[in-house]
């Protein structure tokens, strides 16, 4: 059987399972070989090493831990003593599988992290008119399947179909029917508006969607791969945590401003209770308020596992552990805070890996498994941290602001070379070769016509395989490349040559 059809979820013999096991190495090997996986490396995670030191996360050591959280997920459902065995070998949970989504994840993060991803999916839709946009889990597909390079390949890594399907964790395009969702509750990635269902997240462009969906042939629609799934919850288990490690690191976490506010909903949770929703988004509202819109959101997003005794406890265990017990002390790099941090950090990825279950049977807004009622509101706790006392600093935001438009120059000036006809024959040779790729790629939609997706007319296929080549191109740059290209497309010759041959 050709290797890249073999599907996850078909049954496995003894027999299958030997000689698979050796394809899905390949498959780990090959996107650890990868380019775009050594690139990871110098991508931002959330702080920019530059100003917070090396021991800050990046694209790649997060990676590489969630494989390893992944991979314990895996093993643990698979034991031989586990009561979870026959579940996982009925929907298919190889460990190498895992792995090698795991490892690829995050493949199709821009520069600069999420802050990149929004700055293209706008620039892709407004400027360079893409229907399908930027996605950083579609670029991921992408990647896989069609950019990167193996010898066995014309196009991509020619990844088994068990892969292929466990990457994609919102395993539909932006263009999906809509109205096959129903009016009940949405899957993660797809918000309702007064406008209808709105599209968050998914996993493949149109030009890539032929492609997903024969790596999902079999599997129910909107619903993730078990090993794709164990990769989805072992990312969540990582970056709640690595992200407090790297903000205490990095002493932008301070213990007073969150002590504040976790005091504040334990001692005065009742009395939030009695303020509107606009109340406590004041900058004036009481301590507390903030935990008390995420008790508020929880319920109305996630009522299949959302109480309130959960997250009372889980706020305590938090306070204890975080506030009154990691940032006592602030990280001043001796031996005792390296091993406070390492204790803390090991101590809670042990506990939340052991805490995955199968979901409950219908629950569209969890894979097929999820973490228990206890941890799965810890983690939420755990993200709030990360969002609230981090990403809406004003500093970060201010910082951010300016490499949205690092990314926006490189973007416009790549473009309006590539449309000069007196001067585009001088364009970098990998982003002529990626926008043909992309427009061979529009060229074929013409003809498949994959259900759903929107199809070009002749005169178009030009022009977007310009906008995605472009897209391309500047999504697969390191941060430090970005920063480069753009100041150099502005006339600023003082980092011309730390482009060198990696244009």
């Amino acid at each position: 059987m050709d290797r890249a059809a073999r599907h996850a979820h078909e049954p496995r013999s003894s027999a299958d399972v030997v000689g698979e096991h050796s394809q899905y190495r390949l498959d780990l090997e090959r996107v650890r070989f990868s380019p775009y996986f050594s690139r990871l490396s110098a991508v931002t995670q959330v702080i920019g090493q530059p100003g917070a030191g090396p021991l800050i996360h990046n694209r790649l050591t997060h990676s590489i831990k969630v494989t390893a959280v992944a991979r314990a997920i895996s093993v643990k459902m698979t034991d031989a003593a586990s009561p979870t065995r026959d579940f996982a070998l009925a929907h298919g949970c190889d460990a190498v599988v895992v792995q090698a989504a795991a490892s690829a994840h995050d493949l199709g993060h821009p520069p600069f992290g999420h802050l990149g991803e929004r700055v293209l999916d706008r620039l892709a839709r407004d400027t360079l008119g893409l229907p399908d946009g930027f996605e950083g889990n579609a670029q991921t597909y992408r990647i896989i399947t069609t950019l990167d390079v193996s010898e066995v390949a014309p196009r991509g890594l020619n990844l088994t179909a068990a892969v292929r399907s466990a990457v994609a964790k919102y395993p539909w395009t932006r263009h999906v029917d809509v109205a096959a969702l129903g009016d009940g509750p949405l899957p993660r990635g797809f918000r309702r508006t007064d406008r209808g269902v709105e599209v968050l997240k998914f996993s493949a462009y149109g030009i890539d969607a032929a492609d997903l969906s024969e790596a999902r042939d079999g599997h129910p629609p909107f619903r993730q791969s078990l090993e794709c799934s164990i990769m989805d919850i072992a990312d969540d288990i990582a970056y709640s945590i690595h992200d407090v490690d790297d903000f205490h690191r990095a002493g932008l976490l301070g213990q007073g401003a969150v002590a504040r506010e976790f005091r504040g909903w334990i001692e005065s949770g009742l009395q939030l209770r009695d303020l509107d929703d606009e109340e406590l988004a004041r900058r004036s509202a009481p301590p507390g308020s903030a935990l008390e819109a995420l008790r508020r959101k929880l319920h109305t997003s996630d009522p299949w596992i959302a109480g309130d005794e959960a997250f009372r406890a889980a706020v305590g265990v938090v306070a204890d552990d975080l506030v009154d017990g990691l940032l006592a002390s602030p990280f001043d790099g001796s031996i005792a805070a390296e091993r406070a941090l390492s204790s803390f950090t090991n101590r809670w990825i042990d506990h939340l890996q052991s805490s995955v279950v199968p979901a409950p049977e219908g629950v569209v807004r969890a894979g097929l498994v999820t973490l228990d009622e206890r941890a799965w509101h810890e983690v939420e706790i755990l993200k709030f941290v990360h969002r609230h006392f981090i990403l809406d600093r004003s500093d970060i935001v201010m910082y951010q602001r300016g490499l949205s438009r690092v990314i926006a120059r490189a973007v416009k000036g790549l473009t309006a070379w590539l449309r000069d006809e007196d001067d585009r024959d001088r364009v970098p040779l990998r982003l002529r070769e990626l926008v043909e790729i992309a427009t061979d790629g529009y060229a074929q939609l013409r003809t498949t016509r994959p259900a759903g997706v929107p199809v070009p007319d002749a005169s178009e296929v030009r022009t977007l395989g310009v906008g995605r080549g472009v897209v391309d191109y500047v999504a697969s740059l390191s941060d430090d490349q970005a920063l480069a290209v753009s100041e150099a497309i502005d006339g600023r010759p003082d980092r011309l040559w730390d482009i060198g041959q990696n244009l």
